[in-house]
């Protein structure tokens, strides 16, 4: 074999989960295209998220399929997401080979009842962070976080304090990269504008809910990330689970399984419903087993630099789940799931949408512009022909 196709041979993917990517333009480190989901990793929640009976069987299907990005936070599970997934990676001694993202903000202490005063457990301020991260250090039995995400702004903390703090944490080695959640687009803007101007580190990801069902974020979320250089992760990918067709839906009435209530009543809206019938004919139309991958394949196609975060209560659904890295959607397939039931709203409606390639309508009587296309999504790979090597 010549050492170019040796090294060729090496190189190569196994599965889709194993063909990474940069996590964005500021953040070089390299990720799985999607992100297990450790919200569902334990039993706390259980009656409402449901009973997952060996969480480690999911981690490790995930990793050993060639995943190495996981997202977990201080209150999942009351703390005891994140202390499986830290015994878990220290058991197979691949901590290293993981990037870990967690979140602060939330109360963190509710497996333990010694507490009285639970006030500074809470929030974005400088105590909640340097407790919570020394928590969540413990936890995950690790010295540092690869990602620390602000879980979402408190309404209160300051920009100031928030950057200060978040910036010393990363100088003192414990976090790698700072990301961001559940906050006004206008927020991320000044506390990234803070940052660059006093020399502190910025927010490189943001995390929000994205979905066929809920597409809020387009309206500045999505914009501000794409001009910003901002990395996306995208939580709800299925909406709550109220991505099904009407014969799971109908098998889950008749068994009395019913589904998840965390975000709301299990069953579809009518709305759910003929959304999800697209679904379902655009998967028979690719060959794809299941709508809950052109689900995903969907969401990953709306920006440069999107992560879905994806998990399950069984390893069929993970699997299920990671098909949407071979689904290939057309233009058309893409606008069909989005319909006409969206409205993005002012000021998109009057004078245009950033990253959508075209200048304001009162631009276009007076000149023509060849306009320069925006960074577009990856689109999935395709299987390489077999290839003859020489020895």
């Amino acid at each position: 074999m010549s050492k170019a196709a040796r090294f060729q041979a090496t190189a190569q993917s196994q599965t889709p989960l194993a063909r990474y990517r940069q996590l964005a333009p500021r953040a070089a480190i390299h990720v799985s295209p999607m992100v297990f989901g450790g919200m569902s990793v334990g039993n706390t929640w259980k009656a409402v998220m449901g009973t997952v009976e060996e969480p480690e069987a999911l981690l490790d299907a995930y990793f050993d399929a060639g995943g190495n990005f996981i997202d977990t936070a201080s209150n999942y599970q009351e703390g005891s997401s994140e202390m499986i997934i830290g015994e878990w990676a220290e058991k197979r001694g691949i901590r290293d080979q993981l990037v870990i993202a967690t979140k602060y903000t939330n109360y963190f202490k509710g497996l333990d009842k010694s507490v009285i005063q639970k006030v500074n457990f809470l929030g974005n301020n400088l105590k909640n962070l340097k407790l919570s991260l020394e928590n969540s250090l413990k936890n995950l039995r690790t010295t540092y976080i690869d990602i620390l995400y602000v879980h979402y702004w408190d309404l209160h903390t300051s920009v100031e304090e928030i950057m200060d703090g978040l910036h010393n944490l990363v100088a003192a080695g414990k976090i790698l990269y700072l990301g961001i959640s559940d906050a006004p687009a206008w927020f991320v803007v000044k506390a990234n504008a803070y940052a660059h101007q006093h020399g502190k580190t910025p927010f490189v990801l943001y995390q929000g809910p994205y979905s066929c069902l809920q597409r809020d974020m387009e309206r500045e979320i999505l914009p501000m990330c794409r001009h910003e250089g901002i990395g996306i992760t995208f939580w709800n990918v299925l909406a709550g689970g109220h991505i099904r067709t009407d014969q799971e839906e109908e098998r889950r009435l008749s068994s009395g399984e019913g589904g998840r209530t965390a975000m709301g009543p299990w069953l579809r809206t009518q709305r759910e419903k003929e959304k999800c019938a697209v679904l379902e004919e655009i998967a028979k139309e690719i060959g794809a087993r299941h709508i809950t991958a052109v689900a995903i394949a969907y969401t990953m196609l709306k920006a440069p630099y999107i992560f879905p975060i994806v998990g399950g209560r069984k390893v069929e659904q993970l699997q299920a789940n990671i098909e949407a890295l071979e689904v290939r959607l057309t233009p058309e397939q893409i606008a069909r799931i989005d319909g006409t039931d969206f409205d993005k709203g002012f000021p998109s409606n009057l004078i245009g949408e950033y990253g959508a390639g075209a200048y304001p309508f009162l631009f276009r009587p007076y000149a023509n512009f060849d306009v320069q296309p925006p960074l577009p999504p990856i689109q999935p790979a395709t299987p390489a022909a077999p290839s003859s090597t020489s020895t």
